[in-house]
């Protein structure tokens, strides 16, 4: 917030008291209350203002590489932070390094996915796995993530055997073009999942009734409490993809305002946040308290939007603000960022980036550092036939 600004500046919403020194934006007011916990990255900054591309760069930590006539994804999509993850990061207790959740994005009216959420040009056989389903619902259970009621460990033990036996008698061959690598890679993965028996993780039905109405019986907000199960069982990096503008029924759910007056843009969109997001900072539903720290030393948060909005709106009745990418605010959390505190500053009417500027690619970078995945590595690029390392920002490292 700038509180001192002009109106047309400062705009419809007025500052609330939080329980760190400074004011906030009154909405939403429960996570006013958590800034002890949270970080707020002011600094964040690029170039694009479309969103498609825009988001594009925020999955992938690298600039749109096409002209911003078009966001659908196509093979030749930079692969998304959730994808490198999936290909370079660790499995632990059986889960995978990196799950997606509750549905990858797309505009309605466009028969594509938005630019940037897959593998991409590192080749979608190393996608994230999706989590595609409601859960809110009382019958949510993850398909292929669960034994068959008549299939034991010990029936599990003796498949995994019987494919030994096959792999010992000679290599695999086909005629069809099948990554045979990576095909065995994946039913290596599925056997330890299930014999570990890691679904556990996914089934909400083992959280109270009061810890699931805290989160907000939501598919969102049961997104969210179902991340943090993840995380606690051992999963890397878990993406929540907020809104699905597909879903929409009639009514703008999204963020993106630029033709609607302020106040009225808020009430669809601000309810959606209220319950859910302030939960994640809090102390898990069984820690004791130095046990829950370590945790969240472990565990990072970073809840953000693909841009900003510009500084100063019309003032009329019909209409909000338009997309402005050079200034904008991310939230981190836990993963040893130091919380309450704010990182960066913008200029006096909050429209550009007055210190520590962070790119998506810094922001990609500081996040592959705290999950322990080296950025020079590299992959094959299946569009330019080259080696390109995981990505070129530069580490935050005063966080």
């Amino acid at each position: 917030m700038k509180p001192g600004a002009p109106v047309e500046v400062r705009g419809e919403f007025n500052g609330i008291s939080t329980n760190q020194p400074g004011s906030a934006s009154g909405t939403p007011a429960r996570l006013s209350q958590r800034l002890d916990k949270l970080c707020l990255l002011r600094s964040m900054t690029h170039r694009m203002n479309v969103h498609g591309p825009a988001m594009s760069e925020l999955y992938t930590g690298r600039p749109y590489p096409f002209p911003p006539i078009t966001d659908q994804s196509r093979p030749e999509d930079w692969p998304s932070m959730s994808s490198l993850a999936m290909r370079f990061g660790q499995p632990n207790n059986g889960l995978p390094p990196s799950i997606v959740l509750p549905w990858y994005l797309q505009f309605p009216g466009q028969s594509r996915l938005i630019a940037g959420q897959t593998a991409g040009r590192m080749g979608r056989s190393h996608d994230a796995v999706l989590v595609d389903g409601d859960p809110n619902k009382d019958n949510f259970r993850v398909k292929g993530f669960e034994l068959a009621d008549d299939v034991s460990i010990d029936r599990l033990d003796r498949r995994r055997n019987l494919l030994s036996q096959f792999e010992r008698s000679g290599p695999i061959r086909t005629d069809r073009n099948i990554d045979v690598a990576s095909r065995h890679r994946d039913t290596l993965r599925g056997f330890d999942f299930l014999q570990q028996q890691a679904g556990r993780a996914f089934n909400l039905d083992r959280e109270t009734a009061a810890v699931r109405d805290a989160y907000g019986r939501t598919r969102i907000g049961q997104s969210l409490l179902l991340t943090r199960r993840l995380l606690e069982a051992g999963v890397p990096l878990v993406t929540v993809n907020w809104i699905d503008p597909t879903k929409i029924d009639g009514v703008n759910t999204c963020w993106d305002t630029p033709q609607t007056e302020l106040p009225q843009a808020q009430e669809p969109v601000v309810p959606d946040v209220r319950p859910e997001l302030p939960g994640l900072p809090g102390r898990s539903r069984t820690a004791r308290p130095a046990r829950d720290d370590a945790r969240r030393r472990r565990r990072g948060i970073r809840p953000h939007a693909e841009n900003g909005e510009v500084t100063q709106s019309n003032n009329t009745k019909s209409t909000g603000r338009d997309h402005w990418p050079h200034a904008f605010t991310a939230i981190l959390a836990g993963g040893g960022v130091r919380g309450g505190q704010v990182y960066g500053s913008t200029t006096r009417n909050g429209g550009h980036i007055a210190d520590k500027p962070v790119t998506p690619a810094d922001l990609h970078a500081t996040i592959y550092h705290h999950l322990g995945i080296d950025t020079k590595q590299t992959y094959f690029d299946e569009f330019q036939r080259v080696g390109q390392v995981l990505c070129e920002g530069r580490r935050v490292r005063d966080l």
